[in-house]
């Protein structure tokens, strides 16, 4: 039986970083949540994880549909999708920032045959990780480490990867320009960096109280410091020596399905049977049934105590996400392709 890793404290302490009305989130939460970054992580998955896992899947994030997809099927073409356009090939050694439980990691191993590491700083999602990873036949191929964003290169040593890719990740480290700058350095030269990036579009304003309520409803809903513009990615990459080979919103395409299309709950939406139920889960019955098992587990010690409150924090995180998604103000899916130059 896995040793219990998930702090109660933790969990039930989540929602003291936000005030509840975005008007009333001021510089100085902002600030104290981005200084205490992986109080507000952790607290977060330890709360969210097996939420996640019951109402999305193993890979925790987003993606682009096509008419007629499976949900778990486009899931994996999106990683796929990165792995080609960053060319990870057999026998690379590459690093997954932010792996989450490892979906990602154990798809892209299996599609690329390179060796990968994982990390984060979540030590119920590494147990849960390194526990898949054997139970699928891919411990020679992937390992998971606990580590700190901000510290990347002190932990892995510089010039030590010759790939690394982050998804819907690095949003959560406190600024771009650090997370991107320790990716860089564990960089070898000439390797390559991969990621899909959550931000805010070049059509949001923060100045526009409907704008800054989005981006709220997604940092307390998903445990982010602080959302940052597409702009403010682009400049990060930059600025820390990363030449960029390619940048595409996702989001963007004209694709007759929305990315966000899951979080709607509307059962009819859904592209193969099995995905109905999915989709259910993501309603307003679906949210109730599962809040309710929730508040019952807690209240018998079977969760850690402050589960159900992190459970209401998803549920506005999937409004201000459709909303986000339906106005073009928010992407989960921009894509940059970047090289640490060769000397």
């Amino acid at each position: 039986m896995p040793v219990e890793t998930r702090s109660a404290d933790r969990v039930s302490n989540y929602n003291k970083f936000w005030e509840k009305k975005s008007a009333d989130d001021s510089e100085t939460h902002r600030a104290n949540r981005i200084d205490q970054y992986t109080e507000v992580v952790n607290g977060y998955y330890d709360g969210a994880t097996e939420l996640y896992e019951y109402g999305w899947a193993e890979s925790f994030h987003f993606c682009r549909f096509y008419k007629g997809e499976a949900f778990l099927q486009a899931l994996a073409r999106h990683e796929h999708y990165l792995a080609s356009m960053m060319n990870i090939k057999p026998g690379m050694r590459v690093l997954d920032v932010g792996c989450g439980v490892g979906g990602p990691a154990r798809e892209i191993a299996r599609f690329t045959d390179a060796t990968i590491v994982g990390v984060n700083n979540n030590d119920f999602q590494l147990q849960r990780a390194t526990l898949r990873a054997q139970k699928y036949g891919l411990s020679d191929k992937l390992t998971f480490q606990k580590g700190d964003f901000m510290k990347l290169s002190e932990q892995f040593g510089e010039n030590s990867f010759d790939a690394i890719y982050a998804i819907e990740a690095t949003c959560h480290a406190p600024s771009f320009e650090g997370i991107y700058g320790e990716i860089f350095k564990c960089l070898k030269p000439g390797g390559v960096f991969g990621v899909y990036e959550w931000c805010m579009t070049d059509d949001w304003d923060p100045s526009i109280p409907k704008h800054k309520e989005i981006a709220h409803g997604i940092e307390v809903g998903d445990g982010i410091a602080e959302m940052r513009s597409i702009k403010a990615a682009r400049n990060a990459l930059k600025s820390v020596g990363f030449e960029l080979e390619y940048e595409e919103d996702l989001a963007n395409r004209s694709d007759a399905i929305p990315w966000y299309y899951p979080l709607e709950g509307d059962i009819w939406k859904a592209q193969t049977v099995g995905d109905m139920f999915t989709c259910w889960r993501t309603s307003k019955v679906g949210y109730t049934i599962t809040q309710n098992a929730v508040w019952a587990l807690e209240k018998i010690g079977l969760v850690p105590k402050g589960t159900y409150s992190v459970g209401e924090s998803l549920i506005v995180a999937s409004k201000a996400l459709v909303a986000g998604g339906r106005t073009k103000l928010f992407t989960p899916m921009a894509l940059w392709i970047a090289r640490k130059p060769a000397n």
